[in-house]
């Protein structure tokens, strides 16, 4: 525990880029979460896959889903995106300006449109998971 404290104290930029590329691999994982599980959950109805329709999971799903309106709607940033950044500068570095990781990866889930387009995207996909919700609801048992 006490070699971990000393990372995380220590003023080197490598490691606060490390963080920084760690919080985008949490974010990327997130994304894929939220599209690949909309995805995993569309397939599973039509090839009978009972874990789709885990209650579990659903509501995971659909809290996450849920997190990314609630941005979007009130104009929150997201968490991740903040703690990246803040990283990032600690390590004196620009914002995005990343590692080999860390650079494809924030290509993979950060594009440059107006906001009202991700905000009209991000509408529609939480539509579809709650209207997914409704026509192939979850099951407490499967």
């Amino acid at each position: 525990l006490a070699n971990f404290h000393s990372t995380l104290m220590m003023s080197e930029p490598g490691n606060w880029l490390m963080f920084a590329d760690l919080t985008l691999v949490v974010h990327a994982v997130f994304v894929l979460f939220i599209v690949g599980g909309q995805i995993a959950i569309v397939a599973g109805w039509g090839l009978g896959w009972l874990w789709t329709r885990h209650l579990v999971f659903r509501l995971l799903h659909l809290i996450a889903i849920g997190f990314v309106m609630f941005e979007v709607w009130f104009g929150v940033a997201c968490p991740l995106t903040v703690a990246e950044n803040l990283l990032r500068a600690k390590a004196g570095a620009a914002v995005y300006d990343e590692s080999f990781i860390g650079h494809w990866l924030a290509h993979l889930i950060f594009y440059t449109a107006p906001e009202w387009v991700f905000t009209f995207f991000y509408t529609v996909f939480a539509a579809v998971v709650v209207v997914t919700w409704l026509v192939y609801p979850p099951r407490r048992k499967t």
